[in-house]
């Protein structure tokens, strides 16, 4: 048993870090930026199937903006999972809006981790670090491979990701001292959702479901169940084997929004007589982004075909994640329990 502290415990990744920390037996800490959440954390938990958790987890206010609370969460503490990251839905005007907030969390924890005597922090970066502005490589993309940052094409959120995890591994090699650190980078994430404040990678499931798309967008991208990210993070927390590397979580090959979207036809009942059929042409969705923000996003990545290898991860650390459908699947029931579809 050690004690672990999960930066963002209202996050989607961190709440699901945190229930199998639970589980496995440690005694677990998390950060939010206000203690009036709390009630909201055990909630997710509950959801989750960890019952009533009581002492083993303790919450300590602190944000990614400021130096507050940060040596009291840390102290202690065997390990750190860096789960909070701004991830929004939109593009915002201001990219530092992203960066700045990114790149300073990550190195107050691991300033904080490395004073307090920290074994390891798993830092969980994206695939947005790896696969973006590069063109098509024709192969998979691998944990060698970094987003190119000169690609004027390279929205905020992957900068900001890619800044991120470039100035945590600057930090290690240069004033880490005993500190190690593993990344783990996550194409996007589905599976079950705990509450409202969910992942912004379940909204395209969200507004399939919910009939606010007249069609499928051309989009290819990774999936990745929650739980096999949160296993993944346990994984290279302990592995002696994962100090200083990066591992990719995906589940297998990307997948299209259409075959997403007959994965929800096929499988998820009646509540998915709103996903349409039909693919939305390009040209369409550039209108409808003129006034829709979420759709703006999207733009850049459209017709764009990629792939990702989770090699790494299988071989080395013996994860095994659950299917693609698994967790669409999941993410739709979960989505229709909480009545979230509207």
């Amino acid at each position: 048993m050690a004690r672990v502290l999960v930066t963002g415990g209202t996050g989607f990744v961190g709440a699901h870090c945190l229930i199998q920390l639970l589980a496995a037996g440690h005694e677990t800490r998390a950060t939010v930026r206000n203690l009036a959440r709390e009630g909201e954390v055990r909630a997710m938990l509950r959801q989750g199937g960890a019952g009533e958790v009581g002492e083993r987890l303790r919450l300590f206010a602190a944000d990614l903006t400021g130096d507050a609370g940060w040596a009291e969460a840390v102290a202690g503490c065997d390990y750190v999972l860096h789960v909070a990251s701004p991830f929004p839905d939109t593009v915002p005007r201001d990219a530092d809006e992203l960066i700045g907030p990114a790149r300073d969390g990550a190195l107050r924890v691991l300033t904080a981790a490395r004073d307090a005597g920290v074994k390891r922090v798993v830092l969980t970066s994206s695939f947005a670090a790896i696969g973006y502005g590069l063109g098509a490589p024709g192969r998979a993309f691998t944990e060698a491979d970094w987003t190119n940052l000169d690609d004027p094409g390279v929205q905020p959120y992957q900068r900001s990701k890619t800044i991120a995890e470039r100035a945590a591994w600057d930090f290690i090699a240069r004033e880490g001292g005993a500190l190690e650190l593993v990344t783990v980078n996550p194409v996007g994430v589905f599976g079950p959702v705990l509450a409202a404040d969910y992942s912004t990678s379940i909204l395209l499931i969200k507004r399939l479901m919910d009939g606010s798309l007249p069609g499928v967008p051309d989009l290819w991208f990774g999936a990745v169940d929650v739980r096999d990210v949160a296993d993944l993070h346990l994984r290279a927390m302990t592995d002696p084997a994962a100090r200083g590397e990066r591992f990719l979580a995906a589940a297998g090959d990307f997948v299209s929004a259409r075959q997403i979207a007959q994965m929800l036809r096929a499988g998820a009942g009646p509540a998915a007589r709103k996903v349409p059929d039909r693919t939305l042409p390009s040209w369409l969705l550039r209108l409808i982004a003129l006034v829709d923000p979420q759709v703006r996003g999207v733009l850049p990545e459209l017709g764009k075909v990629k792939n990702a290898s989770n090699e790494k991860a299988r071989r080395m650390l013996g994860w095994a994640p659950r299917s693609v459908t698994e967790s669409v699947l999941a993410t739709a029931a979960s989505l229709e329990a909480l009545g979230l579809l509207g």
